[in-house]
Parts: structure tokens; C-alpha cells; sequence
């Protein structure tokens, strides 16, 4: 794994690479495990939790850049983070796609895990699991997006009351 790993790393753009490792070894650390498989646009590197089997976040190789694709299944704890986010950030989760599921469920394919319902600036989305929160990697978005996670791995532990 940790050669697969380095050979990852050698795609991910210099400003980038102390950061990728840093939520690297963040997410190794808190329980998740790192799968990694190269695919037509670059490598895909996925952290699934081990304590529940589903993944956490995933680094994705886009034309416009790096990005990080998180999967919060508790957003409901602490959705009031995202108003605090940086306006890039917000704007990038608004044009998402919308999810067919939670709208119309038969709209989509039934095998598909439903998106995420939650307010953003005092607004109610909608929107799909894999579109909704694939943030780019940037100097101004990456504390975000570490805070990002660290409110998901909390909220799932429990930490985070409502």
C-alpha cells in the first residue's frame, strides 16, 4: 500500500502534497483505511471507516483540479458549519447536481445511496451524495475542508449533540 501510496503522490501538485498526506495520515489515524485504485483520470484514494464500512472521503483527479469528495452522514449535527465556509466552497456545493432519489425516488436508480438534505445559508438543499460535497484543494479551501472532516469523524463517534 505505501508504494501505491508514494506512486499517488507523485500526481498530486507540489502545493498540494504536505496537505494530501496530512489528511492522509488524519483519517489512517482515526480508523479509516486507505484503498487506492488508478483509474482513466488518475488515481482515486478512498478512506472507508473501518467501524461501519463506508467511506469517509475520497481525493479525485478533475480536469479543474484535486479535489476531496466527502461523505457526511452526519451532517444533521452540525450543518451549521457550512455557513462558515469560504464563499468558493458554498458555491461549488450549490451548483451541485440535485438528488433524483430524495426528490422522487423513482426517478433514479433504486441500487443508488441517497444524497444529502441540508440548509446552507439559511436555504434547503438537496443534492447528490457524489456531486454535493466534492471540494477542491486549494491554500483558501483546505483548512475547510480538514475541519470538514474532522466535524464528520466526530459526529459519527457521537461527540457532536445536537
Amino acid at each position: 500500500m505505501d508504494e501505491k501510496f508514494n506512486m499517488f503522490m507523485q500526481t498530486v501538485d507540489e502545493h498540494f502534497r504536505s496537505f494530501v498526506s496530512q489528511i492522509n495520515e488524519y483519517l489512517i489515524g482515526n480508523g479509516c483505511k486507505c484503498d487506492i485504485k488508478l483509474q482513466k483520470s488518475g488515481y482515486v484514494v478512498s478512506y472507508v471507516l473501518n467501524s461501519n464500512k463506508r467511506t469517509l472521503a475520497t481525493f479525485v483527479f478533475r480536469k479543474t483540479g484535486m479535489k476531496l469528495r466527502i461523505y457526511p452522514e452526519h451532517i444533521w449535527k452540525y450543518q451549521s458549519f457550512l455557513d462558515t465556509l469560504p464563499e468558493k466552497i458554498k458555491k461549488e456545493i450549490k451548483k451541485a447536481s440535485v438528488c433524483k432519489r430524495l426528490i422522487n425516488p423513482d426517478d433514479c436508480n433504486p441500487k443508488c445511496v441517497m444524497g444529502y438534505a441540508f440548509a446552507l445559508d439559511g436555504e434547503q438543499y438537496q443534492k447528490c451524495r457524489y456531486m454535493a460535497f466534492q471540494l477542491t484543494l486549494s491554500e483558501e479551501n483546505n483548512p475547510y475542508i480538514k475541519q470538514f472532516l474532522e466535524k464528520e469523524l466526530r459526529a459519527g463517534a457521537g461527540e457532536i449533540k445536537l
